[in-house]
């Protein structure tokens, strides 16, 4: 029998066959599920201790395998709730999926697991795990390219790669919705995961407004000479890119091109005016050896755009400039800059500003 692998228990149909495809290869499967105090059941809710009947239990039950249940509310609340607020408060948009992959999946559960006895921890991210001859590990896109997840996990060490699974990375959607069928198993939990699994309905403004110490600001926009054209209602409800909202009437839409924090200032402009040439990107994580001179790849801004060619110029510490070949809108900082080589993901930093 192969060693003990704990996978990461959601409740939905792609942990389920995670644990499932382990459990028919001869692994050891335990289950984890992490309670963030941002579940929807009213059975989850902060206020209440973690319930002795949770529904997750008929994951263990229709596989026969253990499930503990692992409370980490204040951890949640203070990796990554108080980094998303924080972000906001900096005038950055971030993004808390890149943040708790390294930090709470492939940090707090996976240690949680090693202490358990598990050498593995899987989940049921669409990406793929490679080894090469001399035992360097590799991160690759995933068959399915509807449902890659490989931007998300490019902050993710070597060393975590060492310690991760990623079954259905060579499989397809369907196909594990079919198998799960097949085998009379079902979800407790239904529909695809959140963006921001602690935000319900995309409602960031009043998600942040719950949040202690925020304190939103109103203030004036401005077009891109200086000249103010009307007044918003705090800078955390706009995001560089975003045409709703602004409210302010003209010839052409007008688009957020700056997020000025020190004046309060929303800085407004036309579609042209959100370029940008290059863009700086820090506390850059390479999954292998960090480049020492110029290089050539192809960079992803932002989860749903594309990959486009760049170079990307190193620079001191963990910080390098990006050069694009062709000039790119809406690079925001506080978003992930993963690059690509191929297939393969080469590691990914935060963008900290660009310039036209």
């Amino acid at each position: 029998m192969k060693p003990k692998t704990a996978v990461a228990i959601s409740g939905g149909v792609d942990s389920l066959m995670t644990a499932c495809l382990l459990k028919e290869q001869g692994h050891q499967v335990v289950g984890i599920h992490f309670i963030t105090g941002f579940e929807t059941d009213a059975c989850f809710t902060q206020k209440r201790k973690v319930p002795d009947q949770h529904p997750i239990l008929e994951i263990g039950k229709q596989l026969d395998i253990p499930v503990e249940i692992v409370d980490i509310r204040s951890e949640f609340q203070e990796k990554i709730v108080n980094y998303f607020t924080r972000s906001y408060q900096r005038g950055q948009t971030p993004n808390p999926c890149m943040r708790c992959n390294p930090t709470v999946k492939f940090g707090i559960i996976l240690s949680l697991a090693r202490k358990q006895g598990a050498q593995k921890l899987a989940t049921g991210h669409y990406a793929v795990i490679g080894k090469d001859q001399t035992g360097t590990y590799h991160l690759f896109k995933g068959l399915d390219r509807h449902k890659d997840q490989s931007y998300f996990l490019a902050r993710l060490t070597g060393n975590q790669l060492a310690h991760a699974l990623f079954p259905l990375g060579t499989m397809r959607k369907a196909q594990i919705k079919k198998m799960a069928a097949q085998r009379g198993l079902h979800p407790v939990t239904r529909g695809e995961s959140q963006d921001v699994c602690f935000i319900k309905d995309n409602s960031y403004g009043k998600f942040l407004m719950t949040q202690e110490g925020f304190q939103p600001q109103p203030g004036l926009i401005e077009d891109m000479s200086g000249q103010v054209i009307g007044r918003h209602e705090g800078l955390h409800l706009f995001t560089i890119g975003q045409r709703r909202g602004i409210n302010c009437p003209a010839a052409e839409p007008y688009y957020v091109t700056r997020l000025d924090i020190e004046r309060n200032c929303l800085v407004v402009g036309t579609r042209n005016d959100l370029l940008s040439s290059e863009c700086k990107v820090t506390q850059i994580n390479w999954i292998g050896d960090a480049p020492r001179s110029p290089l050539e790849l192809h960079i992803r801004v932002r989860y749903r755009s594309q990959e486009v060619p760049a170079t990307i110029i190193p620079g001191k510490g963990d910080a390098a400039v990006i050069r694009f070949k062709e000039p790119q809108a809406a690079v925001t900082p506080g978003q992930g800059a993963v690059f690509y080589r191929g297939d393969e993901i080469l590691g990914g930093g935060w963008i900290s500003g660009s310039r036209s």
